[in-house]
C-alpha cells in the first residue's frame, strides 16, 4: 500500500473494536481524513497520548480501501495537553475543533481552514488572548474562508457604506434603513466593532472590549455559524461565559423592526 506523511491537527477520534481508534485530521495537504490507530488504547500503545483532540502531529500512513492506517506519528505541538489542564480553554478548544470538523470536508485541500484552525489551538494553549475572543475570532474567519463572510459596516444587502446598527443574520450582517429586515437585532455600536476587530486580526481592539460586548458578540457569531451550518456546534454550550470584568453591567441586546 502507498504511504504518506502529512502534518494535522487531531480533530476527533471514535473507538474501534477492543483497542483501535478511528482518528479524524485536518491535514495541511489532504484536507481532512480519516485514519485507524491500531492498539492506541492499550497502555503500552506507541502513539501514546499523540492522537487526542487539539493535538499537532506528523503522521505517516498507509492508504486502504475504506480507512488509512497511521504507522507513524511524531508531536509537533502537545495543544492538546496544554488545553486540556484548563476547563475554561478545553471548552472553547472543542468548540474549534467541531467547527473544523463541520467546515471540511474528507479528502478536499483546506490549507487555510488548517491555519485557521492551528492559529487558534496555538493562541489558546499559550494563553496569547482571553479563550472567547479567540473562539469567535476563529468563527468568524472560518466563516469567511469558507465564503460566508459577515459585514459588520456596510451594508450587506446594498453594500450603502456604514455605519449602519440593525443586523440580520440571514441577510449577512448589518443592514442600512432601506434593507432593514424585521426581527432584526440592534447591537451596540462598540459590539460591531469588536466582531470587526476580531475578523481583522485588530487584536489591540479587541482585547480592549469590555464583557457585555464580547457577550453580545458571542451571541452574534454564535448564531450566524448556526444559521449557515443549519444546525448547532454542539461544544457551544458548554463555553463558560460568566468571567465577567464588569459583571454589574448585564446589557442585553436591543430589538429592532
Amino acid at each position: 500500500m502507498p504511504l504518506y506523511r502529512e502534518s494535522g491537527v487531531v480533530l476527533r477520534t471514535h473507538k474501534l473494536g477492543e483497542a483501535d481508534r478511528i482518528i479524524t485530521v485536518l491535514t495541511r495537504g489532504r484536507g481532512k481524513i480519516r485514519t485507524v490507530a491500531k492498539g492506541v488504547r492499550r497502555t503500552k500503545s506507541k502513539f501514546g497520548a499523540r492522537l487526542e483532540p487539539g493535538m499537532h502531529v506528523d503522521l505517516q500512513c498507509y492508504e486502504g480501501r475504506n480507512l488509512d492506517t497511521v504507522t507513524q506519528t511524531e508531536s509537533l505541538d502537545a495543544w492538546g495537553d496544554a488545553l486540556a489542564r484548563d476547563y475554561r480553554r478545553w471548552t472553547n478548544a472543542s468548540a474549534i475543533l467541531e467547527t473544523a470538523d463541520r467546515l471540511t470536508e474528507e479528502h478536499e485541500p483546506a490549507v487555510q481552514q488548517y491555519l485557521l484552525l492551528a492559529g487558534a489551538l496555538r493562541s489558546l494553549a499559550h494563553d496569547e488572548h482571553a479563550p472567547e475572543l479567540v473562539l469567535d475570532a476563529y468563527l468568524l474567519r472560518a466563516l469567511a474562508v469558507a465564503g460566508w463572510a459577515p459585514s459588520f459596516h456596510d451594508c450587506a444587502r446594498c453594500g450603502e457604506e456604514g455605519p449602519h446598527r440593525a443586523f440580520h443574520v440571514a441577510s449577512g450582517g448589518v443592514l442600512c434603513r432601506s434593507c432593514r429586515m424585521p426581527g432584526s437585532s440592534a447591537p451596540a455600536p462598540q459590539t460591531l466593532d469588536l466582531l470587526a476587530a476580531l475578523l481583522t486580526g485588530d487584536w489591540a481592539s479587541a482585547d480592549d472590549s469590555l464583557d457585555r460586548h464580547r457577550r453580545e458578540g458571542s451571541g452574534l457569531a454564535a448564531a450566524f455559524l448556526q444559521w449557515h451550518l443549519e444546525r448547532g456546534v454542539l461544544s457551544l454550550r458548554h463555553v463558560d461565559r460568566s468571567v465577567d470584568r464588569d459583571p454589574a453591567d448585564r446589557t442585553q441586546p436591543q430589538r429592532t423592526g
